[in-house]
């Protein structure tokens, strides 16, 4: 990091705002923005699904926070996340939805790569009969270089299992998701 702000011919030495600013973003790029690179997945408990639980439940909207892989920018947004739980299978708690997308999120990506890697890794972790997520973006390479466009939101979409078969369930996850979304 010290390379690329010299590279840059900003003052690392003289300049009282920059001393140590090289530290801080390394520290700031390994403990938050690319955590999901250095830490492993979060711990998830699961219950058995005692009430054999069939019916659509849907998580969000989550804040979601990532970077792009190609210039580092933000992205910032929302994801929704559909489940038909398979009657045999565990369950997991509200706040494990959260951690487990904290988790895929916070590494440099694309967007499109990011919602499958946490489709995989729910799909992994709670064997569901059907699996839908949705993700909608604001990336910050739109807003602070290029077109500089004001309004580049993204919208990424996974369905698999029920979701792509059953024409009715993937209508009524996308509409309950819109009306919380308004």
């Amino acid at each position: 990091m010290k390379e690329v702000l010299d590279t840059l011919v900003i003052d690392t030495v003289n300049d009282h705002n920059t001393i140590g600013t090289a530290r801080r973003v390394a520290k700031m790029f390994i403990d938050e923005v690319f955590a999901g690179r250095y830490q492993s997945a979060p711990p998830v408990t699961s219950f058995p699904n005692v009430s054999q639980l069939n019916e659509l439940m849907i998580v969000g909207p989550l804040t979601v926070r990532s970077a792009c892989s190609h210039h580092l920018c933000p992205i910032v947004g929302k994801i929704w996340i559909g489940v038909l739980p398979s009657a045999g299978a565990e369950l997991i708690g509200l706040s494990k939805f959260a951690r487990l997308c904290d988790w895929v999120m916070n590494r440099p990506q694309i967007q499109e790569e990011a919602v499958i890697m946490l489709a995989d890794e729910l799909e992994r972790r709670i064997r569901p009969d059907g699996l839908a997520l949705v993700m909608e973006a604001d990336h910050f390479c739109m807003h602070w270089r290029g077109i500089k466009d004001q309004q580049p939101v993204m919208t990424t979409s996974i369905m698999r299992g029920s979701f792509l078969e059953n024409d009715a369930l993937r209508r009524e996850f996308l509409d309950l998701r819109k009306r919380r979304n308004q």
